[in-house]
């Protein structure tokens, strides 16, 4: 499957962990789509922003399970999360 370099980077996720990892260790988290590898991850994030990527680590998570006052449940979908390592020195401007 051959897929733009935009299409790997969903959103950025800023939550208070992701803030606190982004100041004191230089690391940035994205919801990413879930079927890219850490390399189209790290290759999107180097065109995207312009920056050196040291590391990429990832994290599938199950969407959850909704229910609203009937017996059958649907589901919400299954996403990826990538915490993105950068070079020292290096910073993305976020907010």
């Amino acid at each position: 499957m051959n897929t733009d370099i935009y299409d790997h980077i969903q959103t950025v996720l800023l939550t208070e962990k992701a803030t606190l990892l982004s100041e004191k260790l230089n690391k940035y988290v994205f919801r990413v789509r879930p079927s890219s590898n850490k390399i189209q991850i790290k290759r999107a994030i180097e065109v995207i922003f312009k920056k050196k990527v040291v590391a990429v680590n990832t994290a599938n998570y199950a969407g959850k399970k909704k229910r609203e006052r009937r017996a059958d449940f649907g589901r919400q979908a299954n996403w990826k999360k990538a915490i993105v390592t950068l070079k020292e020195g290096d910073k993305i401007d976020l907010v």
